[in-house]
């Protein structure tokens, strides 16, 4: 009798999944290096700011928008009082993302959200349309600050007032910032809280102090330090105790950033000559260079969320193109124009700066596909953007 129950429960439980897999399964595509293809949906019921926002959101999230016969979910909704809006497989009818509200803030904040809520059930990634960006802005002589926005450039405001040049933005988490200042003279590595404004000196060394780059874990930082004559690269606890020397040669090092599992640290150097990518465990030993034949003097690395990539800026003939390489040297990639490149948390899209040195631009990328947008520009010139995760 107990068997009897027990084959039943089985038999049952593969019915519903047969079912799901009929009904509301998401059926992902993948292009040959793995991204996923994108997603046609149609999008009805918005009007205006929500809808411009709305079709631009899921764009670098994998998701366009199209026609109805041509699509394969509809999504749906409203943008009055406030945003609303569900998915439909467009075949079985059946709901994938049931409808929902969304209050408080903006109609745009709101379209966000509804944005991430549907490019994870679709995408089954995270969202980034939520996620706040840093990076640097020209505002006069000789002065750079740093400033926090959405992705999307909008609701952009300072973070430092130093008049002086500062560099270099770093997320550790959602709330805390490293960036290197001249206030104080030579550059000084800071970390920065912005819920409460409170900042501290992490690195003040002779020399600079430059290239901040939290782990993902935002217990320790990657730093170029010269207090011993050449950058090298260093290591040291979130509050710049514990230092430890990863490099220590004649020609300078630059630019770390960590991989996704807080074990190796992706730098340049030109310790062999030209500048080459290298990889060194967080712990220390031998670093192990990457060969990114077909895009001279690689520089400004960062590793994807999902460790299979590393974007990087190449110099190819006077012009700045934007590259990736998995981390073992394979599948060299050009993207774009474009230099200081950033993941988005989705391992998908980009944002990196193009332009003229005091007239750059913040620009949108979505990797696979290739599309790009700029971003609204604060001031006259932004550059070195960070991509919080």
């Amino acid at each position: 009798m107990r068997k009897a129950i027990v084959l039943f429960a089985v038999l049952t439980l593969l019915t519903f999944a047969r079912a799901a897999e009929d009904f509301g399964t998401i059926r992902r595509e993948f292009d040959p290096l793995g991204f996923l293809q994108p997603i046609p949906v149609s999008i009805s019921g918005f009007s205006g700011e929500v809808d411009t926002v709305l079709k631009r959101d899921l764009r670098f999230m994998g998701i366009v928008s199209t026609t109805p016969d041509q699509a394969k979910y509809l999504v749906s909704g409203s943008s009055g009082s406030r945003v609303e809006g569900g998915v439909v497989d467009k075949v079985t009818k059946h709901p994938v993302m049931q409808r929902k509200g969304y209050s408080g803030g903006t109609l745009r904040s709101q379209t966000h959200a509804l944005a991430d809520d549907i490019a994870q059930v679709l995408t089954q990634l995270p969202g980034i349309a939520q996620r706040k960006i840093t990076f640097k802005v020209h505002t006069g002589p000789g002065a750079k600050e740093i400033y926090v926005a959405d992705y999307d450039g909008h609701n952009g405001r300072p973070v430092t007032q130093d008049r002086v040049n500062v560099t270099a933005p770093s997320w550790a988490g959602r709330s805390i910032l490293y960036y290197s200042s001249y206030k104080m003279g030579n550059a000084s590595i800071f970390s920065h809280n912005l819920p409460t404004g409170q900042r501290k000196a992490v690195a003040r060394y002779g020399g600079s102090s430059i290239s901040p780059a939290a782990s993902p874990d935002g217990s320790r930082v990657a730093m170029i330090l010269s207090k011993g004559g050449s950058p090298d690269l260093y290591v040291s606890d979130e509050d710049g105790n514990s230092l430890m020397q990863l490099t220590k040669t004649r020609e300078a090092e630059s630019s770390p950033c960590w991989s996704p599992d807080g074990r190796k640290i992706c730098y340049v150097s030109r310790e062999a000559g030209p500048a080459n990518l290298y990889v060194i465990s967080a712990g220390g030993g031998r670093p192990q260079k990457i060969n990114t034949a077909g895009a001279p003097t690689p520089s400004e690395p960062d590793w994807s969320p999902d460790g299979k990539w590393i974007a990087f800026t190449s110099l190819v003939g006077g012009t700045f193109r934007i590259f990736i390489i998995r981390p073992d040297g394979t599948g060299l990639h050009e993207i774009a124009l474009g230099e200081d490149p950033s993941w988005a948390p989705n391992s998908r899209a980009l944002i990196c700066s193009k332009g003229p040195d005091g007239g750059k631009t913040l620009t949108l990328l979505d990797v696979p596909t290739k599309h790009s947008e700029d971003v609204p520009r604060v001031l006259e010139s932004n550059s070195q953007p960070a991509w919080a995760r």
